[in-house]
C-alpha cells in the first residue's frame, strides 16, 4: 500500500514576498466612549484598554503564476481561523539611527511606555516617531508604532512610547526594529478574488491585529 504524507498548515503564516503589496491602509483602532450633552454640546470622553491594528491590503494585477501563491496563502488561512504575520511594507527600516542589541528591560510592563536597554549608547534619535518595533516572535508577535523620538542614555537604555499598549512582554526579550511584524487575522470568514477576460487576477483583503 502507498502512504500519503499530509503536511499540516502551521500558523502564523508568512505572506508571499512577490509580487509586493501595491497599497495598504493601516487603521489604528481605539475603543473610546464619547457622550455629548444635547443642551450644551459639552463632551466627556473615556478611553478604554482596547487598541488594535486594522489593515486593508491591495495587491497589484497579476497573472495566474503569480496569483497562485497569494490565493493559496489566503485560502490556507480558512477565513478568520488562521493567523499570519504582517508589517508595514513601506517602513521595513527605521528612520532612527538604531543599532545595538535592544531588549526589554523589566518584567510586567504595561501601558504606552516600554523601558528597554542594550541599544547603542548616547544616541539622539535612536528611533524616531513613526518607526515600528516588534515584540515577541511568531505566535506572540505584536506590532507597535513609536510615537515619540527616543534618545538613549550612556548605558544604552531608553523609554519607548508605543501604540498599541504593551501587554507584559517578557523581560530581556528582543526588540525588533528591522522588518517588524505583528500577528493578524482576516476580517472575513470568506475569501474572494477576481479574474478578468485577460486572465488577470485582482486580490484585496482586510485584516485585524490579534490582541
Amino acid at each position: 500500500s502507498k502512504w500519503k504524507i499530509i503536511m499540516a498548515i502551521t500558523y502564523p503564516l508568512t505572506p508571499p514576498t512577490s509580487p509586493r503589496v501595491q497599497s495598504i491602509i493601516f487603521t489604528a483602532m481605539n475603543r473610546v466612549a464619547v457622550t455629548e450633552s444635547p443642551f450644551t454640546y459639552s463632551t466627556q470622553s473615556q478611553a478604554f484598554a482596547g487598541q488594535r491594528w486594522a489593515a486593508d491590503v491591495t495587491l497589484p494585477p497579476m497573472r495566474r503564476e503569480q496569483a497562485a501563491q497569494w490565493v493559496s496563502f489566503l485560502v490556507s488561512l480558512r477565513g478568520s481561523f488562521g493567523d499570519f504575520l504582517l508589517g508595514n511594507p513601506m517602513a521595513c527600516v527605521a528612520r532612527g539611527v538604531g543599532g545595538g542589541s535592544p531588549v526589554v528591560s523589566g518584567a510586567s510592563q504595561t501601558g504606552s511606555d516600554l523601558n528597554i536597554t542594550g541599544a547603542t549608547a548616547s544616541t539622539t534619535g535612536w528611533l524616531k516617531a513613526g518607526d515600528y518595533i516588534q515584540l515577541g516572535a511568531s505566535g506572540t508577535a505584536r506590532l507597535h508604532q513609536v510615537l515619540q523620538d527616543a534618545n538613549t542614555d550612556g548605558s544604552g537604555a531608553t523609554t519607548l512610547t508605543l501604540w498599541p499598549h504593551v501587554q507584559s512582554p517578557v523581560d530581556s526579550s528582543v526588540v525588533i526594529y528591522v522588518n517588524p511584524v505583528g500577528k493578524f487575522k482576516l476580517s472575513s470568514p470568506d475569501t474572494s478574488w477576481s479574474i478578468d477576460s485577460m486572465a488577470v487576477y485582482g486580490l484585496t483583503f482586510s485584516a485585524k491585529g490579534v490582541v
